[in-house]
């Protein structure tokens, strides 16, 4: 399953608040993974559509956050039980997901 949800935010992002954006985002990912019954396994920064995001994975899930302007998108991807990307799918949705 994969999902890309978006949200308004209160205040406006801008590149530059990068840094404290991933630390909120980061105990954001916390919570759901310890909400889930799982342990936080993976947190990254990667690119998506020309921006940097934050990423994680915990047990079968891949959840990043984008960031832009007023807008937050969630990209979720829940994959199979044993937790592998098979089909493509999770990469695919990060590779391809573009803010319009």
């Amino acid at each position: 399953m994969v999902s890309a949800t978006a949200f308004t935010l209160l205040k406006p992002y801008r590149p530059e608040l990068f840094a404290a954006a991933a630390k909120e985002l980061d105990g954001i990912a916390e919570r759901l993974a310890a909400q889930a019954g799982e342990t936080l396994t993976e947190r990254s920064t990667t690119t998506v559509d020309g921006k940097r995001i934050r990423a994680y994975r915990f047990g079968a899930t891949r959840i990043g956050f984008l960031l832009d302007g007023k807008r937050e998108f969630q990209l979720l991807c829940r994959m199979p039980p044993e937790g592998a990307d098979a089909d493509g799918a999770c990469k695919l949705l990060f590779s391809t997901f573009t803010v319009s």
